[in-house]
């Protein structure tokens, strides 16, 4: 049985707040639309924490449905269990599906006024304080669903212990229009050569508009030298592997 989205937040907090006594920096929620029905674009994905981070930035409603890797997220019993207990999790399998059913899946999340997420870098690693390359495919269904885009900048999180810092920031929405500018002639045909040409000059736009926020806003996540670190064991708690 699964929950309702405000227990997404409750375990969110619980997680962050309660357990490890994280602190969590997070502004923006002035930007986020009324209702639902947008697409939540995050970056940078540098550890497990980020989704939960996500779901503590916006409010318990309308319910987020976060785009993530399948293998990683039930590779174990008792995190299957959790997730699907919880719901929210759309699974991705590396070599299976195709972007049509990636499409399928926001379109029915946005139609019922919920928040599709996804981290845009989709994997995670890279250096903390700037993007690596976005991938197309978010923009893809961002041009497929005509739903506005609203970024949300993620920083902290490549290292874990407890009473760590993170800060979050929601960016002001923004559609596949605006990212492309003056080269937006309309929306391209589905499967097209100019459909993969403009997604993916989108998102070279909105990694641009990442990269001094997430600059920005990492030096809030760095403690003093010599602060020390108690459970630094839970940087690979949920990775399925241990991480330096």
């Amino acid at each position: 049985h699964r929950v309702g989205p405000g227990a997404q937040r409750d375990l969110a907090r619980v997680v962050l707040l309660g357990i490890c006594g994280f602190r969590v920096d997070a502004r923006g929620r002035e930007h986020l639309p009324a209702g639902g029905g947008y697409l939540l674009l995050c970056a940078v994905h540098r550890g497990w924490l980020d989704p939960f981070l996500a779901l503590d930035a916006v409010p318990p409603e309308p319910r987020v449905w976060t785009l993530g890797s399948g293998p990683s997220a039930f590779d174990k019993r008792w995190k299957e269990w959790l997730l699907r207990r919880v719901g929210g999790v759309l699974p991705v399998w590396r070599g299976g599906v195709g972007i049509d059913v990636h499409v399928a899946s926001a379109r029915a999340v946005l139609e019922r006024g919920g928040v599709f997420s996804t981290f845009v870098e989709g994997t995670i690693g890279g250096p903390p304080a700037e993007p690596t390359p976005f991938r197309a495919g978010a923009f893809v269904i961002a041009l497929r669903t005509g739903a506005p885009i609203v970024p949300l900048a993620v920083a902290g999180t490549e290292v874990l212990y407890r009473g760590k810092r993170f800060a979050t920031r929601i960016l002001p929405p923004v559609t596949m229009a605006e990212l492309v500018g003056e080269a937006w002639s309309g929306t391209p045909a589905p499967g097209s050569h100019e459909e993969l040409r403009v997604a993916r000059r989108a998102a070279e736009a909105l990694e641009a508009r990442f990269a001094p926020v997430i600059a920005e806003i990492h030096p809030l996540t760095v403690d003093p030298p010599g602060r020390r670190r108690r459970w630094t064991w839970l940087t690979g708690l949920l990775l399925g592997r241990p991480r330096a």
